[in-house]
């Protein structure tokens, strides 16, 4: 065998001094490059044989797991990536029970005895249509064996959601794993099949049912037909059968590419001449343009349909295994220089060039050496291995990732701020310094850094995140103290200047004119438009007018009738989403003059009455109520009392309807209006009280700005509020009125969550304080713990006292275990029990948006009509 020539020696980066290490040469005459017990082998490895707590009545629940793993999406669908540490200990290999986990729904439940003969069709442009049983590809085909690192999409994505949320769950950084696979050329297969000249694609679907059918997607057939791309059809993994996890029993193996191309339980594979439009290939694992909301994505399916935004090879990414997330180093007795060591790969069989650690933010940069564990496959030669055939070298692509190390000495470490990594593939693809934000939050690949803290007489090391809802890391302490992760430096001051507070990208201003309109509108004009016959209404100094909306608006005609003839600006911006300003052009009239607009904002906005009033609230102006006392329901829940202008004053706030509550930032001035439905008796005189679910902040989101403001409230404080607002109200026996049209009600279904009870607590009480109302009430109230179910003892009260009249239902998403009520979701199971439909019935539903949403369409299933539904 000849010596490598010095070009070779670069290409395999064996080169020593300042390179990074690799394997040692070989002597002349040698039969192999090295010693086969050189080749890293699988990590010892333990099957599982306990059903775990949390996969205990799951569709999983009946497949062993290992505890170690961090679940990422609760208990079910099984989405888990290893703990960092953990996953880099192992080494160049990852054992079946660490390889990270992403499922979208259960997994198949394949017996032993089926395995060989699961079947596999190879189908669509092909002149010889295959049908092969895994026997078939076992007995007709050769087996071949390698190394692959696999990659999920989302690896890493924790660190977008702390800036912004995305769609998708938060991975950490162990999103990635290595295992040797046994398995068919999937070129092999395909050759057999023939394809015809115009099949351009290879569809592939598995056997996992789910919400939008068999999960599949597709990539290039002339990828599937180069065999330096290696694309595999699995049913080995270490030597040892696939685990259920991991495609038992078998898999596509796609490398070089993110982890959903490699379709699990591989049941078809279709040639096609164009991508798949599997509804998984579409809507997931696609890097949209930074600029598209998570509004604007879900308003316009074009943006998925686009097959530039497909993800198919991965990009070049790092991360710092050690030091280890508050791993503590006390300079004192300790070594003088520390490894610092991680993990980097690259995508589309790109090799790993260089990885480069800095330790002052990028202003110089050093080599980490690289350990190149994969070419020890390729430089081994011909062999068995694991049940197939290991060559490897004639193969120039790169599959697997590489480890790095770096020895930085101590003291450069307690003068550093933090350590940031950075790799390069041959391509000089290289890790960029800032995130690129996406609905998805996949290929995230900015530089891994991790903050070095001093502590007394040690250094501790943070990472920039944790992976699901562990707290801790860098970015969350620098978010929760005001710094903007998006400014280029980490959130850090820059150029002694305080770090901006703002930490999510800026909202794109919605346009709510019409183009062309040059209509100057007088004050005289306005006045003569402030009933509910034609309301018009201000906005930025821009006239609206609303009368074409009045039947349509959610909040009911009043919503609309209250702002006529007054500047409604600060509340309309305060509450409304951008699709419904994205709707206003259709309503803009003309300007006001800017005599007009003075006028109107010189006038008085909030109330100051010059004599007692007998009813509070008023739609037109804010009225002032001072915060008399606050009282403690649960950890989150508060009923606040209001003192209102003198003790001989009603509220005037009809069954059924809201007021809106004004509340100011004390810092900033600015100021968050919501709508509530107090849970006081409607004729109580002085006060007003307010039940309020505080969110507050946590280490996945940011609290609620509304609640937390006014937990913060001190007594005496004054708040605004205004109303009533709603399209609902009930009128006493049995009649109710919808926009202002009576309506006859034999029955009420009431379907709540959590703080939703208030506006059904309300009605509810109305219909049973009044013994000669016939109406019936069902209340299916879904909550998470019993702690979570509000007023249940005058609830319990109401049917105890109904005579048959009022049935209470509890539902609880995590009960314990002597709970006597329901459990699970208000979903269709339960409302096809409780909430079917019957002559002259409503159903009143307040709740969180996705229980809404999901009950909205289960009624319609049952037969309900839209003019029977109602949301609050």
């Amino acid at each position: 065998m000849e010596h490598p020539t010095e070009e070779e020696k670069l290409q395999l980066r064996r080169v020593g001094g300042d390179f990074p290490p690799s394997p040692p040469e070989t002597e002349a005459g040698d039969s192999t490059i090295l010693d086969p017990s050189a080749i890293p082998l699988p990590p010892p490895s333990l099957q599982p044989t306990e059903i775990l707590k949390d996969d205990r009545g799951t569709p999983d629940g009946w497949l062993p797991r290992d505890p170690r793993l961090i679940r990422l999406t609760g208990k079910h669908p099984f989405n888990v990536e290893a703990p960092l540490s953990d996953l880099y200990n192992e080494g160049f290999l990852t054992s079946p029970e660490l390889f990270y986990v992403r499922n979208h729904g259960a997994v198949p439940h394949v017996k032993e005895e089926d395995h060989l003969d699961w079947e596999l069709t190879v189908e669509g442009l092909v002149e010889n249509p295959l049908s092969l049983t895994l026997r078939d590809l076992l007995e007709q085909f050769g087996q071949v064996t390698y190394p692959v690192t696999f990659v999920c999409a989302g690896n890493r994505r924790k660190e977008q959601n702390v800036v912004r949320k995305t769609k998708g769950f938060s991975w950490g950084a162990a999103g990635v794993s290595t295992a040797i696979f046994t398995g068919v050329a999937m070129s092999e297969v395909l050759k057999r099949a023939k394809p015809f000249r115009k099949a351009r694609y290879v569809c592939m679907e598995g056997a996992d049912q789910l919400p939008n059918g068999y999960y599949g997607t597709s990539v290039k057939l002339n990828w599937v037909l180069d065999p330096n791309r290696g694309m595999m059809l699995a049913h080995k993994m270490n030597g040892e059968t696939l685990r259920p996890d991991h495609g038992q029993p078998l898999r596509a193996v796609i490398p070089g590419q993110i982890g959903g191309r490699s379709v699990k339980w591989l049941k078809r594979i279709i040639l096609t001449d164009a991508p798949s439009e599997n509804w998984y290939h579409i809507y997931d694992n696609r890097v949209l343009p930074t600029s598209v909301s998570p509004e604007e994505s879900q308003n316009n399916p074009d943006w998925w349909k686009d097959e530039r935004y497909a993800i198919y090879d991965l990009s070049t990414n790092s991360a710092i295994a050690y030091p280890a997330h508050n791993e503590r180093l006390s300079p004192a007795g300790a070594k003088e220089s520390y490894d610092v060591r991680g993990y980097a790969y690259g995508g589309g069989g790109r090799r790993v060039t260089r990885v480069e650690v800095t330790l002052d933010k990028g202003r110089s940069w050093r080599l980490a050496s690289i350990d190149y564990l994969e070419d020890r496959y390729r430089e081994a030669g011909p062999q068995s291995l694991c049940g197939g055939s290991l060559d490897m070298s004639w193969r120039e692509s790169c599959f697997c990732w590489c480890f790095w190390n770096i020895g930085i000495p101590i003291d450069e470490l307690r003068n550093a701020q933090d350590i940031a990594v950075r790799a390069m593939d041959e391509s000089m693809n290289i890790q960029p310094r800032d995130m690129y934000w996406s609905v998805l939050g996949m290929m995230n690949n900015p530089w891994y850094r991790i903050a070095i803290i001093e502590e007394e007489d040690c250094l501790r090391f943070e990472h920039p995140t944790q992976p699901a809802l562990i707290p801790g890391g860098w970015m969350e302490r620098v978010k929760k103290a005001g710094g903007d992760l998006t400014n280029g430096y980490w959130g850090a001051k820059v150029d002694g200047d305080e770090a901006r507070f703002s930490v999510e990208p800026q909202a794109v201003e919605m346009k709510m004119t019409k183009d062309g309109l040059d209509r100057r509108i007088t004050l005289q004009e306005l006045r003569q438009h402030e009933s509910g016959q034609s309301p018009w209404f201000v906005l930025h100094g821009e006239v609206y007018d609303g009368t074409g909306f009045l039947k349509e608006h959610p909040g009911g005609a009043q919503s609309i009738i209250s702002a006529a003839g007054v500047d409604s600006t600060e509340e309309f911006m305060a509450i409304h989403s951008e699709n419904a300003k994205g709707m206003m052009p259709k309503y803009h009239i003309g300007s006001l003059t800017p005599e007009a607009l003075a006028a109107l904002n010189s006038e008085e906005t909030t109330e100051v009455p010059k004599e007692p009033r007998p009813v509070f609230l008023s739609s037109k102006v804010w009225s002032k109520a001072a915060l008399h006392s606050k009282r403690t329901i649960s950890w989150d829940t508060r009923v606040f009392t209001f003192k209102l202008e003198h003790d001989d004053q009603v509220l005037g706030l009809p069954i059924g309807q809201h007021l809106m509550i004004k509340v100011k930032d004390a810092a900033t001035g600015e100021a968050t209006i919501r709508s509530y439905t107090p849970i006081s008796e409607t004729e109580k005189r002085g006060s007003v009280d307010v039940l309020v679910k505080v969110y507050f902040d946590t280490q996945d989101r940011s609290g609620g700005k509304m609640t937390q403001a006014m937990d913060r409230m001190p007594s005496g404080c004054l708040v605004d509020f205004k109303g009533p607002t709603g399209k609902f109200e009930y009128l006493g026996g049995g009649r109710c009125s919808i926009n202002g049209a009576e309506r006859k009600i034999r029955t009420f279904v009431m379907i709540c969550g959590g703080s939703g009870i208030t506006p059904i607590f309300q009605v509810l009480r109305a219909v049973m304080r009044d013994r000669d109302d016939p109406t019936k009430c069902i209340v299916l109230n879904g909550n998470r713990l019993v702690e979570d179910i509000l007023c249940k003892e005058d609830l319990d009260q109401f049917e105890t006292d109904g005579e048959g009249k009022c049935s209470i239902l509890y539902t609880l998403t995590k009960a314990p275990s002597d709970w006597n009520g329901l459990r699970g979701r208000i979903a269709k199971p339960l409302l096809e029990k409780y909430a079917q439909w019957s002559p002259e019935c409503m159903a009143l539903i307040c709740g969180p948006e996705a229980m809404e949403q999901t009950v909205l369409a289960g009624l319609k299933e049952l037969g309900w009509s839209d003019q029977e539904l109602h949301r609050f």
